[in-house]
């Protein structure tokens, strides 16, 4: 029987350093094998596959990984394409760039290769790293559209089934950068047992099992809705302001990490990571 190794996800906020430090980029490297890993940069959330595929493959390959190539699954038929399969059954490390996170879902799910991810990084260990788009596509709801930089209201928040990668949590990205706290809060007032993350740009959460890590240079917005009293999520007239009262909400930047079956915060020293 074959060993079960549950892999790591790597979820970013979108926009990560590319050119300095790449704290981010060099974590994805390092949980990959190295020198020794074998990353597939996935790229069917963009439109402009070839140039964004290059654009990583480039930078993965000037940061010391060692095989770095892309796959991209445009359509549902490519979904079926068994050289890409064979690439992402070789592969440690499965990478999902940005773009339009409901591409990544509308082609991939339920065609086959959904499962196979699941699979592949839940019995086999293959480490999968989203970035904007990317990230969101990484929970089982997520969110793909809503109002920006507003006060919360009722009715105005677009979700859709993600990967599930990551059950029970709520993604959203670009997130301080974007102003996306209302959109965030509402989407938990009508999914309370999910747990809301919000992740900054530069800025990713690792997941090992039921926990996860920050690493990065801004900071995770977690909101945990179990701890809620009272809302008028469910009321009529959906243009109104949102109501939420008792909402438990953590500010996170890097050292620090979150138990997701506990709810609860806690740090943890650089060197552990």
């Amino acid at each position: 029987m074959d060993e079960i190794k549950t892999g790591k996800l790597i979820i970013i906020g979108g926009a990560e350093d590319k050119k300095d430090k790449c704290v981010i980029l060099r974590e994805v490297i390092k949980l990959s094998g190295g020198e020794n890993g074998r990353i597939v940069v996935m790229t069917t959330a963009t439109e402009k596959p070839q140039d964004v595929g290059k654009n990583y493959v480039e930078i993965f390959k000037r940061l010391g990984a060692g095989i770095v190539e892309t796959v991209n699954i445009d359509s549902r038929d490519d979904a079926k394409d068994e050289i890409a399969l064979e690439k992402l059954k070789k592969s440690t490390c499965i990478f999902f760039t940005g773009g339009d996170q409901l591409r990544i879902t509308s082609i991939l799910g339920g065609s086959g290769v959904d499962k196979l991810l699941n699979e592949l990084n839940k019995r086999k260990g293959t480490v999968i790293v989203g970035t904007s788009a990317g990230a969101s596509a990484m929970s089982g709801t997520m969110i793909i559209g809503g109002d920006d930089e507003e006060a919360p209201r009722k009715c105005t928040i677009n979700m859709a089934s993600g990967l599930g990668l990551l059950n029970n949590v709520i993604i959203d990205q670009h997130f301080a950068q974007r102003g996306r706290i209302g959109r965030l809060l509402t989407a938990i007032a009508e999914n309370p047992n999910n747990l809301g993350v919000g992740i900054d740009e530069d800025t990713a959460i690792v997941v090992d099992g039921d926990k996860f890590k920050v690493i990065g240079s801004n900071a995770v917005t977690v909101v945990d809705g179990r701890t809620l009293k009272n809302t008028n999520v469910s009321e009529s007239s959906p243009d109104e302001i949102l109501s939420l009262t008792h909402v438990t909400l953590h500010i996170l930047p890097s050292g620090y990490g979150f138990d997701i079956m506990l709810r609860e915060p806690f740090k943890y020293n650089e060197e552990d990571k």
